[in-house]
């Protein structure tokens, strides 16, 4: 883990371009939620990442239990806080609208604490069979574990289909295992444990008794009204009304999509986010009316042949 660099952030204003692009009216609120306090932590650290990062020797043998709640929301420097804000935008747009805001705010944050756990485990449990003590100093910081984890769910409530890892197609359902081997090896500093332990906190979610167990929570603690009230939907305007809804899969639930545009579904790897997210801050509307309309959004037929008619009017 290297210290943060100072100077121009240039991640940070390629993260603020990207979002402005996107349209603060068009995210969802705990997703952006998330964005603006990841960010705030960036530009506001409560502790020097030394003090923020977790390991099993600070965090356990030394009590330093606080550092469960901060390292995810500390970035080393603005890059990763791009890549990792990056990969959240798109996925928070899909499992939000999919889980409603409420649940998706629960999973955020029993997610952030919980990789964390499992880090610890892991990074204890190789030191005992690599007989490498020094792993329990192994210090990890980021969002990046809770974006495995959210991969597995997208992968999860949205199965099929293909990414790109490395320029090779990988079945979607195989996508979190291409990517933590892809990242692992191309992208020195990350930490392979702590994208291990998102994917297994999915897992554990999809697969295992969390998901149930959050729920039995969740019931303890919410009125007879229910803890999860009411599912937003939005389009290009903000938001557009509410239905009831839960996490639980019902037979006929429906959800309204977007009017004007399909949100882009994320499941992409870490790599072609990027790629198309530079596309997209980059793109510039007034030289390019005939090129592709901005990253994030699909134009509806009826809009592609309007604005294909407009442009040809433009030009006679």
């Amino acid at each position: 883990m290297q210290r943060r660099s100072r100077g121009i952030n240039a991640g940070l204003i390629l993260l603020f371009s990207q979002i402005f692009h996107v349209g603060l009216s068009n995210i969802p609120p705990v997703t952006l939620a998330t964005l603006g306090l990841n960010v705030w932590f960036f530009l506001n650290p409560l502790k020097p990442l030394y003090s923020s990062c977790i390991s099993v020797e600070s965090c356990y043998q030394q009590k330093d239990w606080q550092r469960l709640l901060l390292s995810p929301l500390h970035h080393a420097d603005d890059w990763h806080l791009y890549f990792n804000m990056v990969s959240m935008l798109f996925k928070g747009f899909n499992l939000e609208r999919r889980l409603g805001s409420k649940w998706f705010a629960y999973i955020i944050a029993t997610f952030s604490v919980l990789t964390g756990v499992v880090y610890m485990l892991l990074q204890f449990v190789f030191a005992e069979l690599m007989n490498e003590p020094d792993l329990r100093r192994n210090c990890a910081v980021g969002f990046s574990g809770v974006l495995f984890a959210l991969k597995v769910l997208h992968n999860h409530y949205f199965p099929g289909g293909f990414v790109m890892v490395l320029g090779f197609p990988v079945p979607n359902r195989f996508a979190c295992w291409a990517e933590l081997v892809a990242i692992h090896f191309f992208t020195p500093g990350s930490s392979f444990t702590g994208h291990l332990a998102g994917i297994l906190v999915g897992l554990m979610y999809t697969e295992g008794p969390l998901k149930k167990a959050m729920e039995t929570c969740a019931g303890m603690f919410s009125s007879s009204s229910g803890y999860l009230g009411q599912h937003y939907y939005f389009n290009s305007s903000g938001y557009s009304g509410y239905q009831d809804h839960s996490p639980y899969s019902r037979p006929g639930s429906h959800e309204r999509a977007p009017n004007n545009y399909d949100v882009y579904t994320a499941g992409l790897s870490e790599e072609e986010q990027l790629e198309r997210a530079l596309r997209a801050s980059l793109w510039d509307r007034g030289n390019n009316r005939n090129g592709p309309p901005p990253y994030g959004f699909r134009l509806s037929p009826e809009e592609e042949m309007r604005r294909q008619r407009l442009h040809r009017f433009d030009n006679q």
